[in-house]
């Protein structure tokens, strides 16, 4: 490893980390609600630290190799997420470090799992921070480096490949600081249209701004104990329900959209894929819960946004589903581990990983009839190459092994077998509520700090697609270049 390139670009992003505090200070300034001071200290920490970092090291080589960038990804968003913690202790907030540190973790990786009980209480400035750190974490905080610093290092594309959802990774422009210029604007455009509809619907602009930052990173943090169901307003389910959905889809798709380049969208196996499961199980969990509600529109407006929801990996509530019956619950829970398209905002699984998965078996089952025959694989009209398939296989293995270790040692504490299933599945897709202790209207406080601890390696792991994050622990890694 190259140690002084790796600590010289960790040093950089905790400046640009720094930079990005002060929007919230400007909120914490505007409503003066005692935690000013908090984010004027952690700014100054986080840029001191930064500072050196960037300033004091000077590396022999600028060449970045892919094992560097799977370290300053890893690295970048486990010290990230400590100095993005600072504001929740300093003021008061959140006063235990494992507990701000669990928040902070689930704010940056976008899953929206929480430790709090009193949300409504908190000062202004710090639920902004908590909120903006989805909108940050949402397109990655290696793509915005990439985007506003673009002279970081020769090959910056192992940066924006070690932390990109998917199976695969593709430029969209020759250049990968224009790429990563080109993905910002088309969040930024998205995330503005969503808050300004919110703001029509009969939000403030606080509450429009805080709910637009945490779907565009489908992150799901609300500035309300009740979530989104505190407003009580349909039109503001709808809105919201239907951006998650937008979020969850390839911003590739936005790109060729605005060149008006129609081959690649209708192409696009995984979009039509995304958008029949959602229209599929929005209808099927409709006539479920048909029962407990006052008409078929109410019925599906609540099935639609906790659709949309789980599967884009928001987490943000309208209705308990805890309460709803068996077949929705279940159906929402493999949504919950299916996730949304590659290239998204979202967590999970991907749906591109599970087509090839599909075409895979399908494949292998052709042969076990006609040994003879020669099958190729392929999606979105393209071949796919064998090293990819095999990848996607080991990836499903790592996740699965992921999931039953991490269920295995939270069920050491005080807790129910579905409680501690759906806490690591919730937490490893990164959406945010699961089933029981940790459904919609309940949180992570109870959790031991180890459990809690254990709960942010497994957001970590899902956020950055398990790879980056187990490479810290090979010993080979480590080793000088």
């Amino acid at each position: 490893m190259n140690y002084k390139l790796v600590f010289r670009l960790l040093g950089r992003l905790l400046l640009t980390e720094a930079a990005l505090m002060l929007p919230s200070l400007g909120v914490s300034l505007i409503y003066g609600q005692g935690d000013t001071l908090a984010f004027l200290c952690a700014i100054a920490i986080t840029a001191v630290v930064g500072a050196l970092l960037s300033f004091l090291l000077k590396p022999e080589r600028e060449d970045l190799t892919a094992r560097d960038g799977m370290a300053v990804a890893g690295l970048s968003w486990v010290i990230l997420s400590f100095f993005g913690a600072l504001p929740f202790v300093l003021s008061g907030a959140i006063p235990h470090m494992v507990d701000a540190y669990f928040e902070a973790v689930s704010g940056f990786t976008t899953t929206g799992s929480t430790i709090l009980t009193e949300i409504e209480h908190l000062p202004k400035g710090v639920l902004f921070w908590r909120s903006f750190t989805h909108w940050i974490g949402g397109m990655g905080v290696l793509v915005f480096t990439l985007a506003v610093l673009p002279r970081l290092s020769g090959r910056t594309s192992h940066l924006a490949r070690a932390e990109s959802p998917g199976p695969t990774f593709s430029k969209l422009l020759p250049k990968m600081s224009d790429t990563a210029k080109m993905l910002y604007m088309l969040y930024f455009a998205l995330t503005a249209i969503e808050a300004v509809c919110l703001l029509l619907a009969g939000m403030n602009l606080y509450d429009a701004l805080i709910h637009a930052l945490s779907t565009a990173g489908t992150g799901g943090f609300s500035n309300y104990n009740a979530s989104v169901g505190a407003f009580h307003s349909p039109l503001i389910e709808w809105i919201i329900g239907i951006f998650m959905m937008l979020f969850g889809i390839n911003f590739a798709i936005y790109f060729h959209m605005l060149r008006r380049e129609k081959e690649p969208i209708l192409q696009n196996e995984e979009l039509w894929t995304y958008l029949a499961i959602v229209a599929g199980a929005t209808l099927l969990i409709t006539l479920n819960i048909l029962p407990r509600y006052d008409g078929f529109f109410e019925a599906l407006r609540n099935a639609f946004f906790q659709v949309t929801s789980i599967v884009s990996t928001t987490g943000f509530g309208s209705a308990d589903f805890n309460v709803w019956p068996l077949f929705s619950k279940t159906l929402l829970l493999l949504l919950l581990c299916l996730g949304a398209c590659a290239g998204s905002t979202a967590g999970g699984f991907k749906l591109s990983r599970v087509l090839l998965l599909g075409k895979s078996a399908y494949r292998d089952l052709e042969h076990t009839i006609q040994p003879r025959k020669v099958a190729v694989v392929r999606l979105e009209g393209k071949a796919v190459q064998e090293s990819t398939l095999a990848q996607v296989g080991v990836y499903l293995s790592l996740w699965v092994v992921l999931a039953v270790l991490g269920t295995l040692l939270l069920s050491l504490g005080q807790t129910d077998f579905v409680t501690a299933f759906t806490a690591v599945l919730t937490t490893l897709s990164n959406v945010g509520p699961g089933l029981n202790g940790v459904g919609p209207t309940e949180n992570f406080a109870f959790f031991s700090p180890a459990a809690k601890l254990l709960l942010s390696f497994m957001m970590l792991a899902g956020r950055l697609e398990i790879y980056p994050i187990l490479l810290l622990f090979a010993p080979h890694v480590w080793r000088k270049n």
